[in-house]
C-alpha cells in the first residue's frame, strides 16, 4: 500500500498564501527543532527534518510551487534517486536560513564560505561615567578624559603572531578554514575548531602582546559637553570603543554624565527653582531683594502683602534647552519667616500690631507653602 505524503503547507504550518519570509521563518523553526545535531539517533526527527526540507524546497521555488498548487504531489514526480520535490540545489541559501546556529556555513555541499568566526566583527562599546558641576550644565564645557581600552598591537597589527614567521598552516583543515564530514544524507561543513576558520595557527606568538593581538592603553580624549545636559545624558563618541576583530570597525564610547547638586538652585526639566526668605515686615510692606543668578546679580521686587509660597517668575533665566534654542525660567518661591527672638522694642511693636489686626484663627484648606513643599518632594 503506497505511503500517503503529507501536504507541504501542512508540514510547514503555513497557509497557501504564505509569502517568502513566512515560509523561511517556519522552515527555520522546524529545521532547528529536528536537525540531526540536536536529535542524535532519533530517526523520527531525521524524517521530520527531511520532510520539512522537501516541503520548503518546493514551496520556495515559484515554478515548483505553481505545479504543486495545481497538480499536487503527482505533478512533482522525480527520479528514483531523489525524492519528489527535494532538490539540494534549492538550498544555496540554507546558511542564511539557519544562520550560524550550528556553527557551519553550508549544507548539502553547496556554496562554500569560511566559518563565521573569521568574518569581520564590530568591537564592543565602552562606558565612561563623568561627574560635572551644575555650572557646567549652564555654560557648557570641554573636558579631557582618559579611557582604558584595547588597541591593536603595533608589532603584529592585531594578528597575535610574529610578523615574519609567526603563522603556519593549520594541520586539521590544511588551510581551508573548515572541515567537512558526512551525517546521514547531509554533507556538513564546520568551522575548523583549531584555527577558528583562519586556515592558519600561531607558531610564534608576538613578543610584544604575548599572542593576544591587542595592548591595553590609556587613551586621552577631548569631550565637548553642550549646555543643558542633565543626569544620565549619554554622549556618544563614534569609533572610540574596543577595536573590532578580523578588521571589523571599532565600537563606540558612551560618556554617561552625572550632575552635582547645586546648593541654592534646584532643576525641574528646564526651569530653575530657589527659595528666598523675607521677614514679616518685608512681606507686608513689599521689598526688593538681590539674587545672584547664573546671569549675574538680579534685583527682584517682592510686592506688598506677599504670602509664603508665592512664586515670582523670571523668564529665560533657567537651563538652556539641550540641542535647541531658548531657556527655561527661574522661579523664586517666597518664604516668610517669623522671628524667634525679639528685643523688648520689637515685642512692644508686635503687640501693638496684634491689637490693630483682626484675628484669623479659622482653619482653612492646605496652605500654599505645603503645596510648594509637595512640588519639591
Amino acid at each position: 500500500m503506497p505511503v500517503t505524503k503529507r501536504d507541504y503547507y501542512e508540514i510547514l504550518g503555513v497557509g497557501r498564501d504564505a509569502g517568502e519570509q513566512e515560509l523561511k521563518a517556519s522552515y527555520r523553526k522546524l529545521a532547528l527543532k529536528y536537525h540531526p545535531d540536536r536529535n542524535p539517533g532519533d530517526h523520527e526527527a531525521e524524517d521530520r527534518f527531511k520532510e520539512a526540507a522537501e516541503a520548503y524546497g518546493v514551496l520556495s521555488d515559484s515554478q515548483k510551487r505553481a505545479v504543486y498548487d495545481r497538480y499536487g504531489h503527482q505533478g512533482l514526480q522525480g527520479s528514483a534517486s531523489q525524492p519528489p520535490g527535494f532538490d539540494p540545489n534549492t538550498f544555496a541559501d540554507f546558511s542564511d536560513i539557519l544562520g550560524d546556529f550550528f556553527g557551519f556555513g553550508d549544507l548539502f555541499g553547496g556554496g562554500g564560505r569560511r566559518g563565521s568566526r573569521n568574518r569581520a566583527q564590530r568591537g564592543e562599546d565602552l562606558r565612561y561615567d563623568l561627574e560635572i558641576n551644575f555650572e557646567d550644565v549652564m555654560h557648557g564645557m570641554s573636558a579631557e578624559i582618559q579611557v582604558p581600552r584595547l588597541e591593536p598591537c603595533s608589532r603584529c597589527h592585531g594578528k597575535g603572531a610574529e610578523p615574519e614567521d609567526g603563522f603556519t598552516t593549520c594541520p586539521m583543515c590544511r588551510g581551508r578554514g573548515e572541515v567537512i564530514y558526512q551525517q546521514s544524507f547531509l554533507s556538513i561543513r564546520r568551522t575548523c575548531s583549531q584555527c577558528n576558520g583562519r586556515g592558519q595557527i600561531v607558531r610564534r606568538p608576538c613578543v610584544r602582546c604575548k599572542g593576544e593581538g591587542f595592548q591595553r592603553v590609556e587613551r586621552k580624549l577631548k569631550l565637548n559637553i553642550p549646555q543643558g545636559v542633565d543626569n544620565g545624558t549619554r554622549l556618544r563618541l563614534e569609533g572610540e570603543g574596543q577595536p573590532g576583530a578580523n578588521g571589523g570597525p571599532a565600537g563606540d564610547l558612551y560618556v554617561i554624565l552625572k550632575v552635582k547638586d547645586h546648593p541654592i538652585f534646584e532643576r525641574h526639566e528646564n526651569d530653575l527653582h530657589c527659595v528666598v526668605p523675607v521677614n514679616m515686615a518685608q512681606a507686608a510692606l513689599g521689598t526688593e531683594v538681590d539674587i545672584l543668578t547664573f546671569d549675574g546679580l538680579q534685583t527682584v521686587k517682592v510686592p506688598e502683602g506677599t504670602q509664603t509660597g508665592e512664586t515670582i517668575r523670571l523668564k529665560n533665566l533657567g537651563v538652556p534647552r539641550l540641542n535647541s534654542h531658548g531657556r527655561g525660567d527661574l522661579q523664586i518661591h517666597i518664604e516668610v519667616r517669623t522671628p524667634t527672638r525679639l528685643t523688648r522694642e520689637q515685642r512692644r511693636l508686635f503687640e501693638q500690631l496684634r491689637e490693630s489686626l483682626p484675628a484669623e484663627n479659622e482653619p482653612h484648606e492646605k496652605g500654599i507653602f505645603d503645596k510648594v513643599k509637595d512640588y519639591f518632594m
